[in-house]
């Protein structure tokens, strides 16, 4: 689905126009994955309630500097993966693709 691994910083985004192994168009309609907004924006306030409360317990209440720091490395860490999935769910949940174990040994 995507050209290059979720590790690659600067190409993290960069997705295949149609599937590789089954040729499957990824953007159904123009301006689709604009959805996978809210399933980022998900993931994203699910990281902040989740670290937020290790720093409060790991740490026992530190200032708020350390709250900010640590929230935000770890939001700048996780958005390829976040951007990704939300994605995936966006294609699986309103495109009605599905993951077929074996299906491009199948094919080939």
């Amino acid at each position: 689905m995507f050209k290059y691994s979720g590790l690659n910083m600067a190409k993290f985004a960069d997705m295949h126009e149609h599937c590789p192994h089954c040729g499957l168009q990824f953007e159904i309609e123009p301006g689709f994955f604009i959805g996978a907004m809210y399933f980022s924006y998900a993931f994203s306030v699910a990281t902040v309630i989740i670290v937020g409360f290790g720093v409060y317990y790991l740490g026992r209440d530190p200032d708020t500097w350390v709250y900010l720091s640590v929230v935000t490395a770890a939001l700048v860490l996780t958005i390829p993966f976040m951007f990704r999935y939300a994605r995936v769910l966006m294609l699986h949940y309103f495109a009605g693709v599905s993951y077929e174990r074996g299906f491009s040994e199948q094919q080939g």
